[in-house]
Order: structure tokens, then sequence, then C-alpha cells
């Protein structure tokens, strides 16, 4: 009972405060931001590969080399996906101490070591999230995790350890959600007081999320959207989200009604035709994304408050190479103008800048010119 008032308390002092209030003392994270120009996201190394965290993978999927050349490309920060799952495992264990974490350890202080800024992103399965949707006990277990990593990480470089709070919480209700996450920031705050918080809007951190969202009653946080649009163009192929992307191959970016007609056969169905064609209508080019991310810095500007892109990428499988190229050069111009922070997704999975022969890790060439960095 005591637990169930106390959120209930908080989420009600949370929407209470005015916005000058929250935003107040938010010069700290726009300085710390400065870290958090350009990066890349570290993905299918520790999250997005439940049951598959061996201490031998988890050594040779990104090793010290990949860090290295992150950073030889040009690269000032790495988001790191972390599961939740072994992070429960390791909070559970009688000597607070498992393989996982001590390979989190070792990963976060090569990174360090190659002056490379480090998100600390808490990326779960979706179970994992639902569990916040309802009651309390699902917030509660995720409130002693994120003390327990705060403690542990409290003693890192504030300067360059970031928190990322959760990834795409997948919250149906925006309104608890502000409750859960202004909750949980204060846990953190309590555990590392001197560190950095990255927060984000309900559903899947997009856009439209974020400028649904008031910022939390706490000085010294970044905000963080996802933006994959146009999704006809950055998902065609991908056969874990939308079936309508499923069908697709060789998408055109930038779009036009013309553009897209040899497309609309591969969809099976007429409303699936009907949304593909509205990829071509919509005419995404150069100029809408950067007309839609200036609504992100008016956000911004609107709450005293560093906004920060910490998702964007095409996949590669079935792209027109220097399409992809040219949509990943149109959205890293669009953020950079718009004073916003970025970090690709992702590293050296289906969405990446390297790919991978022999172990050796072999940059995109026109990717990297494309993201405004060099090869090393």
């Amino acid at each position: 009972m005591k637990k169930t008032v106390f959120l209930l308390a908080w989420m009600l002092f949370s929407a209470g405060l005015p916005s000058w209030a929250q935003s107040e003392g938010n010069d700290l994270a726009f300085q710390r931001a400065e870290h958090l120009r350009r990066g890349i996201n570290a993905s299918m190394w520790f999250a997005q590969s439940p049951g598959n965290y061996s201490v031998e993978r988890l050594r040779i999927f990104t090793t010290t080399e990949d860090i290295a050349l992150m950073r030889q490309l040009g690269f000032d920060h790495v988001r790191l996906s972390i599961d939740a799952q072994p992070l429960m495992e390791w909070l559970h264990s009688p000597d607070h101490a498992t393989p996982f974490m001590h390979e989190l350890d070792n990963t976060v202080q090569a990174m360090l070591e190659q002056n490379l800024a480090v998100i600390l992103d808490v990326h779960p399965e979706s179970d994992f999230k639902a569990q916040l949707r309802q009651g309390n006990e699902g917030v509660e277990n995720f409130a002693r995790l994120w003390r327990a990593l705060a403690k542990h990480f409290a003693d890192t470089n504030p300067d360059l350890v970031f928190f990322e709070i959760l990834n795409e919480p997948e919250q149906e209700d925006p309104y608890r959600w502000q409750g859960i996450e202004s909750y949980i920031a204060e846990q953190i705050r309590q555990a590392a007081p001197e560190h950095t918080m990255i927060a984000t809007g309900a559903h899947w951190s997009g856009l439209e999320d974020l400028l649904m969202l008031e910022p939390i009653a706490l000085p010294n946080v970044i905000y963080t959207f996802h933006d994959y649009e146009p999704f006809p163009f950055t998902h065609q192929g991908a056969t874990w989200t939308a079936s309508q992307v499923r069908p697709l191959r060789n998408v055109p970016y930038p779009s036009t009604p013309q553009a897209i007609e040899h497309n609309l056969p591969q969809e099976p169905t007429l409303a699936a035709q009907y949304w593909l064609e509205q990829y071509g209508l919509d005419q995404w080019n150069a100029e809408r994304i950067d007309k839609t991310l200036s609504f992100a810095e008016r956000w911004s500007q609107m709450y005293h408050a560093p906004v920060y892109c910490g998702e964007f990428g095409v996949l590669r499988d079935h792209a027109d190479p220097a399409m992809r190229a040219q949509w990943l050069h149109d959205m890293r111009v669009g953020l950079e103008k718009h004073h916003i922070g970025w970090a690709m997704w992702d590293y050296q999975a289906n969405f990446g800048i390297v790919t991978k022969k022999d172990g050796k890790a072999v940059p995109d060439p026109e990717i990297v010119k494309a993201l405004g960095l060099k090869m090393p």
C-alpha cells in the first residue's frame, strides 16, 4: 500500500510542477550533451540476444579492436544496449557479481580508455516492459534494478557515462509512463547524484512521443527520440515489424508517386498498397526531414532541455546502397542543423556501418561519408 501511495504521489507531484521549474538547472545537461554529438549503437551484444550472453560470445562479437575502430572513424560516443534480464540476475546473485557484469565493466572501461562517452541503455525484451503497464510490482523491480546499476557505476566519470532509463518503453498510457519515468529518475539520482540521465516518451520513443512529453521534475536530464521515418524505406524487408514492410524491395528515396509505382505490386493487399502510396505522396526528401526534425529543436527550446536522437538507420538487406547513404546523409545534416546529437543504428548488425569478414570489421565508405566521418 505504501508503495502504491508513493508512486501515485510522485505522478501528481511531477505533473504539477511548472515547466520553468522542470527545466531549471539543465545547463549541465547541455554541457554534457556536447559529448554526444556523433555516436554509434552497439547492439546485438549485451542486449537483443536473450539466452546468448556467454563470456565467449561477449568477448568476440564486438572486440577492443572494434571499439578502437569506432573512435578512429570519428564517433565520440557509444550507445550500449544492455538487456534487463541478465541485470536482474546480477542484482539477485549472492555475491552481487556475475560474468555478464564483469564483461560489461570491462567493456565500459575499454570505451572510456578510447575517449568515448558511453550511454548505458537499459534495453529489455518486450515482456519485461509489459510488467510496467499495470500495478506497482514491475515498477518496483525496475526501480531496484536501476538503484543497483546506478550505484555500481556511480564512481565513473559523470561527464562521459550516461544513464538511459529505458529503451522504447512500449507503454500505452503516456501519463502513467510519465509518472514511472519520474519515479525511476529519482531513484537513479539518489544513487548517482552526479550523472546525467536520458529520458524518453512512451510507446516507441518516436518524435511524436517526445512532443507529448513534459520534462520530468529534475535537472540535468537529456531527452531522446528515435527516427526511422519514412518506415517504408528504412524498414523495407524487415520481418519483425509491420507486415506491410516485409515484401518490399528496392523502395526508392526520395519518394514520389511516380517513383514508387513499381513497388505497389509487391504489396498483397489493397490496404498495404494504400499505405505505400502515401509514402510516395508524402514526397520524403531532405526538406521533409529537415522540417520534421525542426519540431524536436522547438521542443528543446520550449523546455530548455537538450534533445538527442538515440536511433536512426536503414535496414541494408534490400535498400539501394546509394539511396541508403543519401537518407543517412539527409538525417545527419538535419539533426546537426537543429543542434541534435545522434547515434546511428548500428555498428555491425543488419543496419550496420561495418561488415565483419573473418572477424575483421570493414567499414562501408559511403556510409562513413554520409555520416560526415572519415575512413581510418
